[in-house]
């Protein structure tokens, strides 16, 4: 998500840096480049305009013309503008306190319409709600079926009526049984089109006008870059839309889409779909989604995933293994078990802040990260109870027949236990430590991911078979030769 725009934007920023004082001259060698990366992107044209802009009016200013580093400050005047850009958003459903809700989701055909439907009941439900789904595309000849499958799936009612030709007769009487039944939400699912016409556009105004719905979602592909953009903006015009639904934002590296659609319809997006799987629904919050584009992380979405996603009670049992100072590689393999509920790793690492770069480097180095953990899970696996619980007993001759097991190298297996080791160490020390000084620990070995990411993406490779080649080893080197002279340059400033 956003990973073109994220790495376009961050190597634009970085190109001012070290340069000293921000002059006219090469901030706009800077937003020439920022500009190129927004257009890229696929980001609508006047909206790049109005972003670089403000942007230049901003870093220009005097309060950042007088900073030694003000490439810091332009960060974070992206990150304002970008918030700016994409929000404000109201996360608000606006269901009646008591009653009947009706929620309306319209967009094309192929846009996820149905499936966004499914993953909104499924949100309502986990909220306490008791949501039905309404089966009113008649246009495409799957989409009942679909729809059935989904409310299946998550245990939500589903009203059709394969006789009914007339969509806004089949809403009527959906409408009518939920207030018999005890639904408090209905979710419409209308009929979608290859393109928009006015026979759409009527049935979808009828509905409106005659079922009136308490919010009306815009479901549209962010993979169709400006063309969602204009899609959304016919639709509103004709419907007063309440909010956007972007779906496929996990197959979009550009995010064009995002970044315009507000600023051209004025209509904020509420949910983004980041998967197939019914929850893979998201609110869609400004702030955070910039922290993402500049490489910042995004540790709050992170906690709520994972508060959602998360076993509980496994959680609980390794706290307390944890607290007596025992990490075994069971634990370990546990761990990485809970970590694949939150999706891929890639997904996983974007949320963390300091760790783009490895991730980076890893991409270049075509290490796959999902495939290097299920290696990880498969040496684990393949190693008796005792040599789980103590690895140092792993000899050459146990060495040989786990890899055998896991189908592995045997390198590979002593890698793992090599990159274990330390980590057992360093929890059994954290399992000490207060809450106070354990988040100290953790801030200072993102610090040092940040500073070296070539020893970080070394950490990264435990378990692969993999080594840094000589080349990475002296882009390593220089790293930390720029790190130490940073350092000394800030200390003689001082």
């Amino acid at each position: 998500m956003f990973e073109t725009l994220s790495d376009s934007l961050l190597s634009a920023i970085k190109t001012l840096r070290g340069r000293g004082k921000l002059t006219e001259s090469n901030m706009r060698d800077g937003l020439a480049l920022v500009r190129k990366s927004l257009l890229e992107a696929d980001v609508s044209l006047p909206v790049v305009k109005d972003f670089v802009d403000r942007i230049s009016e901003e870093a220009l200013g005097e309060d950042v013309m007088k900073l030694l580093d003000p490439t810091e400050q332009l960060v974070k005047i992206v990150h304002r503008e970008l918030i700016l850009l994409m929000g404000p958003v109201d996360h608000s459903l606006h269901l009646k306190k008591s009653g009947l809700s009706k929620l309306m989701l319209c967009g094309l055909q192929g846009s996820g319409k149905t499936t966004t439907c499914g993953k909104l009941a499924a949100r309502l439900k986990k909220q306490g709600h008791n949501p039905m789904l309404v089966a009113a595309d008649l246009q495409r000849p799957a989409a009942i079926d679909q729809l059935e499958v989904l409310g299946q799936s998550i245990d939500v009612p589903v009203y059709v009526d394969r006789d009914c030709k007339d969509p806004l007769k089949v809403c009527r009487d959906a409408v009518r049984k939920a207030e018999m039944t005890g639904v408090d939400v209905v979710v419409l699912d209308t009929a979608g089109r290859l393109h928009i016409d006015q026979e759409l556009m009527q049935q979808l105004q009828d509905i409106d006008r005659q079922i009136q719905p308490e919010q009306i979602y815009f479901v549209v592909d962010a993979m169709t870059g400006q063309d969602a953009v204009n899609s959304a903006k016919a639709f509103n015009d004709s419907l007063e839309l309440d909010g956007v639904i972007l779906t496929k934002l996990d197959g979009d590296a550009r995010g064009g889409a995002a970044l315009s659609v507000k600023h051209i319809t004025g209509i904020p997006i509420k949910f983004i779909g980041t998967g197939e799987l019914t929850d893979a629904l998201e609110e869609f919050h400004p702030d955070r989604m910039a922290g993402r584009i500049l490489g910042m992380g995004d540790v709050l979405t992170l906690i709520e995933q994972a508060t959602e996603k998360l076993d509980r009670e496994a959680l609980l049992k390794q706290q307390e293994q944890l607290m007596k100072g025992e990490f075994t590689l069971d634990d370990f393999r546990n761990q990485m078990s809970q970590a694949k509920r939150l999706g891929s790793f890639g997904k996983l690492m974007s949320f963390i802040p300091g760790i783009g770069k490895i991730t980076q480097m890893m991409n270049e180095a075509n290490v796959d990260g999902d495939a290097e953990m299920q290696k990880v899970g498969a040496i684990i696996d393949s190693m008796t109870p005792a040599e789980r619980r103590n690895p140092k007993i792993i000899d050459q001759g146990r060495r040989q027949r786990i890899a055998a097991g896991a189908g592995v190298q045997p390198n590979q297996v002593s890698d793992l236990i090599k990159g274990f080791l330390p980590m057992q160490e360093m929890m059994k020390n954290m399992s000490s430590m207060s809450i106070r000084e354990r988040y100290q620990a953790i801030q200072g070995m993102t610090s040092a991911i940040q500073k070296n990411p070539a020893g970080g993406f070394q950490a990264a490779k435990v378990g692969t078979g993999k080594r840094l080649t000589n080349e990475e080893k002296k882009d390593a080197k220089k790293e930390r030769e720029k790190e130490r002279k940073r350092r000394e340059k800030e200390r003689r400033k001082k």
